[in-house]
């Protein structure tokens, strides 16, 4: 991956915010190429002058190839065709060709603020010119999941908790996701002036699906097509931030039918369309309540009132996807994060039908159980060995240790690390560790910001008590425990189990007046059928446990 091109990074890892003269010419062409307007002066249009018969080509060029897609988009636009072939109606519905493409990062970010203004305002985003870039304020800037997520009827089952729409449905959603108010067009670049620039704005990911395992099996990737209009530029901005710019999709290189040892033979699209809240429910062919099914009704999806909104007038995101491994998802809000976490869904898609990958849910841990020892320890056996001496440990591992005339070694990388023989003493009250070299006792202090490692690799620290100013002894096993979860729905506890116990833990004095009756009482919430909790005996879990 070129990190300058994809994610605006320089080789030596610094970020460039760039706002060069030349960025902005380069935008100009690619606008007067378009048909559009550009930015600036007489003397910024000189070039563009300059460059006018080549630009006169290249329209030229662009208009007897009107009906042609790149690769990615053809796939998509097949999609479409196959997926609405068995409708009453034939599909008219063509994704947008002409668009403003991204194809490198940081056109976006320009793109997103008229350069001679430090503010632009339309009706979904309102942006502000700060000193670390460009700070966008959409809209909507909160989440929310109820009634949100929609899937299209005849592709892949449809989860019970998704609202479940007709074919005919999508079909007219995406023809009117289209068909988009010019206010909303406007590209934020030419705002400032009174020639403005309408265009669709275009941008290509390809996220990675399966991550190389070096000598086991290469990177894998799907494609994903985002099209937004022209005031939504920001979203892909802070896409590409995320996921990298795969640069201009109708370059031979960057097709990824072409590079099968590194795509997952998979295509996804996204469309953004805020003016889709006002449709009704009748205009996308939703059935009246009387001829709706038992699950349309559940779902809201059938009208009483002619004037009712599709989905009460709030945002949503709707998605078609087959196992053709294409995905076609239309979002009515341009918060933020739902753009960032369709892309999310649309890897976990590709992830499920590649298999021998995990989706975005998986989440693991590795364990390394750790013991209070109190103030005293010694070897009495409870710890785990390896039958190594000090000296065999010492002499295996001499290349990062330094060994002392005393009988214990220092880490030549993290001078904290004391290695130690296994039949020390430690006193935490003398702050003392005490052995034998051969018959000569040693001692060495005990420090609190030390780590103390012996032959089988168990670990001793000292370290101060939460609840209260005393200290403590604390061992660590060598061998940790590996938890992994392949998979999980949202909030199903992934990060949970790769934090420690002790942040759930609550410190303090407390008092027992009967233990016995305590633990009785804890018996009895925990074996209790919470099946009868609710105050209305008629009412049932919507599932078991």
């Amino acid at each position: 991956m070129d990190l300058k091109r994809a994610l605006g990074i320089d080789p030596d890892g610094g970020i460039q915010l760039n706002h060069s003269e030349r960025l902005i010419q380069y935008i100009n062409l690619k606008l007067a190429a378009l048909g559009e307007p550009v930015f600036g002066t007489l003397h910024d249009k000189e070039f563009i002058e300059l460059a006018r018969d080549l630009i006169y080509n290249h329209q030229e060029k662009n208009r007897l190839l009107s009906n042609y897609l790149c690769p990615a988009d053809q796939r998509i636009q097949n999609f479409i065709n196959n997926y609405f072939s068995d409708t009453d109606e034939e599909c008219s519905v063509r994704i947008p060709s002409d668009t403003f493409i991204l194809d490198h990062h940081g056109i976006a970010r320009m793109l997103s603020i008229p350069p001679d203004q430090n503010e632009y305002h339309n009706g979904p985003v309102s942006s502000y010119r700060i000193e670390q870039g460009i700070l966008h304020n959409p809209k909507h800037d909160r989440r929310t999941t109820k009634g949100v997520f929609h899937v299209s009827e005849g592709g892949l089952p449809i989860p019970d908790d998704k609202k479940a729409v007709p074919k005919e449905t999508f079909r007219r959603i995406l023809k009117k996701a289209l068909e988009v108010p010019k206010e909303i067009m406007e590209l934020p670049f030419t705002a400032s002036q009174d020639e403005k620039a309408y265009v669709w704005t275009s941008l290509l990911l390809r996220p990675t699906v399966v991550p190389e395992v070096p000598g086991y099996n290469a990177r894998k990737s799907m494609e994903i097509r985002f099209f937004a209009p022209g005031c939504l530029v920001s979203n892909l901005d802070f896409v590409e931030s995320i996921f990298g710019n795969a640069g201009d999709p109708y370059l031979p290189q960057n097709d990824a039918a072409l590079d099968i040892d590194h795509w997952t033979g998979h295509t996804g699209c996204v469309i953004m369309a805020p003016h889709l809240n006002s449709l009704t429910k009748k205009e996308v062919g939703l059935p009246p309540v009387d001829n709706a099914t038992k699950r349309q009704k559940r779902d809201g999806m059938c009208w009483e009132k002619e004037d009712e909104l599709y989905n009460d007038g709030q945002p949503f995101k709707i998605t078609a996807r087959t196992d053709e491994g294409v995905i076609l998802t239309i979002l009515s809000d341009n918060y933020f994060g739902y753009s960032k976490k369709e892309v999310k869904t649309q890897i976990s898609f590709s992830a499920n039908l590649y298999g021998n990958s995990e989706e975005e849910h998986a989440g693991g841990a590795l364990v390394f159980p750790t013991y209070d020892l109190g103030d005293e320890f010694r070897d009495d056996n409870l710890i785990p060995h390896n039958g190594l001496t000090f000296s065999e440990m010492a002499s295996m591992y001499k290349e990062i240790m330094e060994e002392k005339p005393e009988g214990y070694a220092v880490d030549k990388t993290y001078p904290e690390i004391r290695y130690v023989p296994e039949d020390i003493q430690i006193n935490l009250k003398e702050q003392a560790i005490r052995w034998k070299k051969g018959k000569k006792p040693q001692t060495l202090k005990l420090l609190p910001d030390h780590i103390y490692v012996m032959p089988s690799g168990y670990q001793i620290r000292m370290i101060k008590q939460q609840d209260a100013p005393f200290w403590q002894l604390i061992g660590t096993v060598a061998e940790g425990t590996f938890i992994h979860k392949p998979c999980t729905v949202s909030g199903g506890g992934k990060s949970e189990i790769s934090k420690s116990i002790a942040n759930s833990i609550i410190y303090g004095p407390f008092f027992v007046a009967d233990i016995r009756k305590d633990f009785k009482l804890l018996d009895e919430i925990i074996k209790r059928d919470y099946s009868t909790r609710f105050k209305d005996p008629k009412r049932k879990d919507d599932r078991p446990f």
